[in-house]
């Protein structure tokens, strides 16, 4: 089975490169995230698509921002949408949704961004982040987590750890909410299977970041043990994230139980960039 979850960055923009990748890579199950589009319009504009393409869908949408779906060839079943008892902003946003694919619980999360640390948009982070922790604590063991987290688990999730001083992303809070949430027994299969190598699944559009591989991963698959055991391979598709027209996040690809394109390595392909020295980078925005 593959599964794979990808921030689209607005669906309607995006799909002259969504189809194409689904008939390329083939994934059993997709999560999206950010795809900007309430249900009614998530339908019209891909339900035929999808249908003769096999897939089910779950949509969580509202227009303009936010938005996640699921879409499955395994079954889609017990859809859920948001987080129970989760913030608001000042209502709830359209940030998860939940069903049983296959016999797993897939959740695809957009998590918020944060903004800036202190602000009461990095408060809402932090108190959606425990709301997900409490839901996920009474989650079947054979539960995925799969979106964009907002979050770089550690320093070697960026491109230079000195670039991101007093930014959203890197602060413990926010790395301490997420390890609450792998502490439940769900680990990061990425990491998990390449421990040591250079990954990144997002890049500013801004100042060449992408050509200069200057990024971070911050899109995430969380697996209860039961999946993660039956990881065969885990990559990025840094391929999605070329050409005309990409999202500014790159799809994460997990395969379980075999893989049919192999064990790969962990991004495909590889960036061409060197490894900058720390403490000489700098994000678009910095003076």
């Amino acid at each position: 089975m593959r599964i794979a979850t990808w921030n689209v960055n607005s669906l309607k923009q995006r799909v002259p490169r969504l189809l194409p990748w689904l008939d390329e890579r083939r994934p059993d199950i997709l999560c999206l995230q950010e795809t900007k589009c309430a249900d009614d319009a998530f339908a019209d504009l891909l339900g035929d698509e999808l249908e003769r393409r096999g897939y089910a869908v779950a949509v969580h949408g509202e227009a303009t921002w936010n938005g996640v779906a699921i879409l499955s060839r395994v079954g889609v079943d017990d859809v859920a949408g948001g987080l129970p008892g989760g913030p608001g902003f000042p209502h709830q946003e359209s940030r998860a949704v939940s069903a049983t694919c296959g016999g797993i619980r897939v959740v695809s999360v957009y998590v918020p961004n944060g903004r800036e640390p202190g602000s009461e948009h990095y408060d809402y982070k932090l108190a959606w982040l425990a709301a997900l922790r409490d839901m996920l604590a009474a989650a079947p063991q054979e539960t995925i987590v799969c979106g964009d987290m907002n979050v770089a688990p550690t320093d070697a999730d960026v491109f230079d750890p000195e670039a991101y001083v007093g930014q959203t992303h890197v602060t413990p809070p926010e790395r301490a909410a997420l390890g609450e949430i792998e502490a439940l027994g769900f680990r990061d299969v990425i990491r998990d299977r390449w421990p040591d190598e250079r990954v990144f699944t997002y890049w500013d559009y801004r100042a060449g970041m992408f050509h200069q591989d200057l990024g971070m991963r911050i899109d995430l698959v969380l697996a209860g043990a039961p999946v993660a055991e039956r990881v065969r391979a885990a990559w990025v598709d840094r391929h999605a994230r070329k050409g005309t027209g990409p999202s500014d996040h790159a799809p994460v690809i997990v395969d379980l139980d075999e893989a049919p394109d192999g064990d790969i390595g962990p991004v495909v392909p590889p960036p061409s960039a060197p490894v900058i020295k720390r403490g000489s980078g700098k994000l678009p925005q910095s003076p």
